[in-house]
């Protein structure tokens, strides 16, 4: 359905505020790789499918690769769980096959079911500090997060650990009710060097996508873990 024909006014608005407003807005700038990983990470993690198709191809035309797009997607599985993640595989997956675009490779995991713990310790250890090398001791599911979450994903290839916390902080964002972990993740991606100047940069890049209510709790968080 083409909205230019259907609901000329709205789109009319809704293009000029997304991709001229905020994209051009002084100080709230990002490089179009960096932006359209975040928007790819926030229309994952509200269930925006239909907006995440329109995006595939500018992505790719801001300098993502497959690879870099199938690992947001991946990541997403711990964030959001395989129900809401699937259906961005498989569009993702069908705009690249009906497009003759080429899969990469399936070489991109660093770690195997024997050390995927300890190196997903490891990962959390560099993220958040020293107290993470015991956390995964306080019963299964902080061992399955650190073996699973960051032992599966985080170490994989195709992202390095300061994209990976700043599209985490997106799946957080956009689906709303993980204030706790999203002031968590974003003093993680402080550590990374993702600073609050710049996460404040992704909350305004991807408003148009999450609507305000989520990006001044997103604003909100970011401030506290600040503090």
């Amino acid at each position: 359905m083409d909205l230019h024909k259907t609901d000329r006014e709205f789109i009319e608005r809704f293009e000029h505020f997304a991709f001229d407003e905020v994209v051009n807005e002084e100080n709230e700038q990002l490089d179009g790789k960096t932006r359209y990983m975040a928007i790819l990470a926030t229309l994952i993690g509200c269930g925006g499918v239909d907006a995440f198709k329109e995006a595939l191809q500018k992505a790719l035309e801001a300098g993502l690769d497959v690879a870099e797009i199938k690992e947001i997607i991946y990541q997403a599985a711990d964030y959001l769980g395989y129900g809401r993640m699937l259906p961005f595989l498989n569009c993702a997956n069908a705009y690249f096959e009906e497009n003759n675009i080429e899969f990469p490779d399936d070489n991109r995991a660093t770690t195997t079911l024997e050390n995927r713990l300890e190196k997903g310790v490891e990962a959390q250890v560099e993220i958040f500090g020293e107290q993470m090398n015991e956390a995964y001791k306080k019963g299964h599911i902080s061992r399955w997060l650190a073996a699973n979450c960051f032992g599966d994903y985080y170490t994989r290839k195709g992202l390095d650990l300061a994209q990976r916390e700043m599209i985490t902080f997106c799946f957080l964002s956009a689906q709303g009710g993980c204030e706790p972990q999203l002031i968590a993740h974003a003093k993680g991606n402080m550590n990374m060097g993702n600073d609050k100047e710049f996460l404040n940069k992704v909350v305004s890049q991807c408003l148009p996508y999450i609507g305000y209510p989520r990006s001044l709790n997103a604003i909100n968080c970011i401030n506290k873990a600040a503090e």
